[in-house]
């Protein structure tokens, strides 16, 4: 056997950890034994739940159409792993090669793989945020709760944020027959993830379907009775309104908590691993043991001038974590990189709002198909003369076209004359998106920069 062998073989053993029982946890662990492994595969995860897919707990299961506990991801295969469910990761021991648990236990491992993603943003006050009727949605049973308030004769719903997530929740309340406010500090809904041009037709959008839609606004504090039940909701403007439900929509926060004085490069945003899923320490140097895919992972991206990418994608998390899963039991030679082009979705108000590559990266922008006008389009984003990004409202069958576009990096403008004629010019435009210094709601790609360590950045909890 020669030496190359005998090392593939000792991959294929040994003690791989997953921590975080996720969509891409679980894909990850399909494609361990898949592909070859036959040692101890464990499986930590916070919630007492095995994976379950998330999109429907804030389109379809608070509609009533599908019911949480009904969201477990499919199986491709048995995983023969260990499940320890409900108790979280408190601590990583490189040195001793443990993984340290709430519950005082630890688990020893020869490589880790780290999905522990994100969670919801909660409201910057923990009194407010503990009255009978604040509630946030990241979990199934988060989905749960808030399903039950809102089928339960309330009146009044207050959203706070407009970002997908904020947005789907409004679309759903108003299919429910409810009022619903939305609060969102920005200029439009979705500017952060789309900017303002695409922002200010996801206004006319809201505002059509009733939503009583407040931009440039913050909410201050929330007040409740004296038996804590949310009364009413505080502005930045001096007013206050009556409210039953307020949903907190302000973002992910990404699960990297439980890493502070490891001597990885994690932190608030993420943790910075290289195309091959492998994770830096705090000095840039690359560890060939600790791996991590998903929502936690940013990671460079040679299409997109090697910017660290952080991806809130269902895609993305399933094609990372495969990656990650495949080079951990390959050979050097036998690696391959993540380079997984960004795509997203989201069902609101009756529009299928659907994106491929970097908006957020974009400087120009042109409508390509459809009218703004129409709420039907195709438009295209461009960063320094070449396609990045294209973005549809009910128009995703030209969208396989874009990603072409995007992946071999084609000039922008686009050179090609538009089949739609009702599109009259391809002009650029700015796509008017917010200061990138300034926090908005709802982005599901976030430039990191390209540092790995950026130890000399000082993080400041940001607040609502």
């Amino acid at each position: 056997m020669s030496a190359e062998t005998e090392v593939e073989v000792l991959r294929r053993r040994g003690r791989i950890v997953v921590v975080g029982a996720s969509l891409a946890g679980l894909r990850a662990a399909e494609t361990l034994r898949d592909q070859g492994f036959t040692g101890k595969l464990t499986m930590i995860g916070d919630e007492p739940y095995e994976p379950y897919d998330r999109p429907p707990l804030s389109k379809q299961a608070l509609l009533g159409r599908a019911r949480a506990e009904d969201t477990a991801l499919p199986r491709r295969r048995d995983i023969d792993a260990k499940w320890r469910l409900g108790v979280a990761a408190e601590g990583l021991d490189r040195d001793a090669k443990q993984v340290r648990l709430a519950n005082g236990n630890t688990v020893p491992y020869d490589r880790l793989l780290i999905t522990t993603g994100t969670r919801a943003r909660p409201w910057f006050h923990p009194e407010e945020a503990a009255l009978d009727g604040v509630f946030v949605l990241r979990t199934r049973d988060d989905s749960v709760r808030l399903y039950r308030k809102l089928t339960g004769g309330v009146s009044r719903v207050l959203v706070i944020g407009a970002g997908f997530t904020g947005s789907e929740v409004a679309s759903a309340c108003r299919e429910l027959g409810l009022e619903v406010t939305v609060a969102e500090r920005g200029p439009a809904p979705l500017v952060g993830a789309l900017g303002g041009v695409i922002g200010a037709v996801a206004e006319r959008m809201q505002r059509r379907h009733g939503v009583d839609l407040r931009c440039g606004i913050s909410v201050t504090a929330l007040e409740g009775d004296y038996v804590g039940r949310l009364r009413r909701a505080h502005l930045s403007d001096g007013s206050a309104m009556d409210v039953d439900v307020a949903v907190v929509s302000l973002g992910a926060v990404r699960n990297t908590d439980w890493l502070a004085g490891s001597g990885l490069a994690a932190g608030p945003r993420g943790i910075a691993c290289d195309a091959g899923c492998r994770v830096f320490d705090v000095n840039g140097i690359v560890t060939d043991d600790i791996y991590a895919a998903g929502d936690v992972a940013r990671s460079p991206h040679p299409l997109f001038d090697y910017q660290f990418l952080s991806l809130e994608h269902w895609g993305n998390a399933v094609e990372q974590a495969e990656i990650a899963a495949h080079n951990m039991i390959c050979a050097g030679p036998e690696r391959r990189p993540h380079l997984w082009l960004p795509m997203f979705w989201s069902s609101q108000f009756g529009v299928s709002i659907k994106s491929v590559g970097v908006p957020p990266l974009g400087d120009q922008l042109v409508v390509a198909q459809g009218t703004l006008s129409e709420e039907r389009f195709v438009a295209v984003y461009g960063y320094r003369g070449r396609v990045i990004a294209a973005v549809s409202f009910d128009g995703a069958k030209w969208l396989g076209f874009y990603e072409q576009q995007i992946a071999a990096g084609a000039p922008f403008p686009p050179e090609y004359r538009t089949v739609d004629r009702r599109t009259q010019t391809l002009q650029p435009v700015d796509p008017a998106f917010p200061d990138p210094h300034l926090p908005t709601h709802g982005a599901t790609v976030t430039l990191t920069g390209h540092s790995p360590s950026e130890r000399r950045v000082e993080f400041v909890p940001s607040h609502a």
